[in-house]
């Protein structure tokens, strides 16, 4: 549980996999959801214990809304993976597909709403080939590991939006109704006047999953994903673009540009950082310092704090807003991890179209230029990496390998443990 009281994605994770739904929407809003005649068929894409905990909060909407959710159908790269997580949901096995190109198949079948969950390395391809399927997504942060997949997020965005679809992002504190508020009343409404500065910060203590495992294979590098850079992106990018995304959204837009550093001294597996710092530049003055860290026995702080000309928020404590930007017949959840699935089948319920796409995918770039300036030790600007071809071509030209058909196609070239990238020497990343 949170220090803030409110049940945090983890704890929601863990309460439901493998115990089915804790939560009920009487107990929870205190009063009955009314029954709307519809069915929505969910499809799972990545059933690890986020994709897992995805799925069983969109039934926990479904309750809130009054709606039949049903999940009915499940792909992970593992089948053995898409199986168990069928039998949590009541999914039966010929509908539990496996492999690199699992995707397709479930894709095929005729779910309405598709979860994805992969490593962020897989999820630009699998949004594209979702969305000219007709599908409606809930897209897991980040969206992308380089400036070419977030580049391709934003035009499968794009793409839903025109075919009238519904993309919801899983950047949770966009969701909340106090992050919500309080954007609309300080950036919107200016109730505290013109933004000076702030700081935003993701850090912990080591991750779990953080053990040298020699990868020998595509599977290798698919099992410990959050180690590699290509495949998660580093933690900056994995984890940070919470506040990221945040830091972004508070200051109307990305960034101009990134100074940033960072090292490793403790990590033990794959080829990413123990921590990086960043100072964004946001124009007109306004700069947002950005620091991450996953160590042991150091101090940690995870939030926002922004400071503006007549006080200060962290993001979600000054909701006294004047007009809400929330919908009147929108149900408020529990947290923000079931908010953002009963947004979800709200949009779709309502028709859409709802294109979170891109704002994701600039706080997954804005991630990405951070770590492309610490990795090389120079400045990095959303010119350079976003918006003109021709400004620095080997950095908007930049793709992490092995690509996502890489792994399709059997050509996964696998990465060498413990080399990281060496600031004044690396080449981008």
């Amino acid at each position: 549980m949170s220090r803030s009281g409110k049940i945090s994605r983890r704890d929601f994770v863990r309460t439901t996999i493998g115990t089915g739904v804790a939560l009920s929407a009487p107990a929870v809003l205190g009063t009955r959801a009314r029954a709307q005649g519809r069915t929505f068929k969910v499809g799972l894409i990545g059933c690890g214990g986020r994709g897992r905990g995805a799925a069983a909060g969109s039934l926990e909407a479904g309750k809130i809304l009054g709606f039949d959710v049903r999940v009915t159908a499940t792909a992970d790269y593992f089948k053995d993976r898409a199986v168990r997580a069928g039998k949590q949901f009541g999914v039966p096995p010929e509908r539990c597909f496996g492999g690199p190109e699992c995707y397709k198949a479930l894709l095929e079948t005729d779910v309405e709403i598709v979860l994805m969950a992969t490593a962020p390395l897989f999820r630009p391809l699998h949004l594209e080939a979702a969305v000219r399927a007709g599908k409606n997504v809930f897209i897991e942060k980040p969206v992308a590991v380089d400036p070419p997949g977030c580049r391709r997020v934003i035009a499968a965005g794009e793409l839903a939006e025109k075919k009238g679809l519904v993309v919801t992002a899983g950047t949770e504190m966009r969701h909340d109704w106090n992050y919500r508020k309080t954007h609309q009343a300080v950036v919107v409404e200016k109730a505290l006047g013109r933004l000076y500065a702030g700081r935003v910060a993701f850090c912990i203590g080591h991750m779990f999953w953080t053990r040298p495992i020699n990868p020998k294979t595509a599977d290798d590098l698919v099992r410990s994903w959050q180690n590699w850079i290509t495949l998660s992106g580093d933690h900056l990018v994995e984890q940070h673009v919470h506040n990221i995304d945040i830091a972004n959204w508070f200051c109307d837009g990305p960034p101009v540009s990134a100074v940033g550093f960072g090292g490793r001294g403790r990590r033990p597996a794959g080829d990413m950082y123990d921590f990086f710092s960043v100072d964004y530049d946001y124009g007109d003055g306004v700069h947002i310092h950005s620091m991450c860290r996953q160590i042991n026995g150091c101090w940690n702080w995870t939030g926002h704090d922004f400071v503006f000309e007549k006080g200060r928020t962290n993001g979600g404590n000054h909701a006294d807003c004047r007009n809400s930007p929330i919908p009147a017949d929108l149900p408020r959840a529990p947290s923000s991890h079931i908010q953002e699935q009963v947004d979800m089948l709200y949009y779709v319920n309502k028709g859409g179209p709802v294109n979170q796409a891109r704002a994701v995918a600039e706080s997954t770039a804005t991630a990405v230029m951070g770590r492309m300036s610490a990795y090389t030790g120079r400045q990095v600007t959303w010119k350079e990496i976003m918006t003109d071809p021709a400004a620095k071509p080997d950095s908007y030209n930049l793709t992490l390998r092995p690509t996502a058909e890489d792994f399709e196609k059997g050509t996964v070239q696998i990465p060498p443990e413990n080399v990281i990238p060496l600031p004044g020497l690396s080449a981008a990343r």
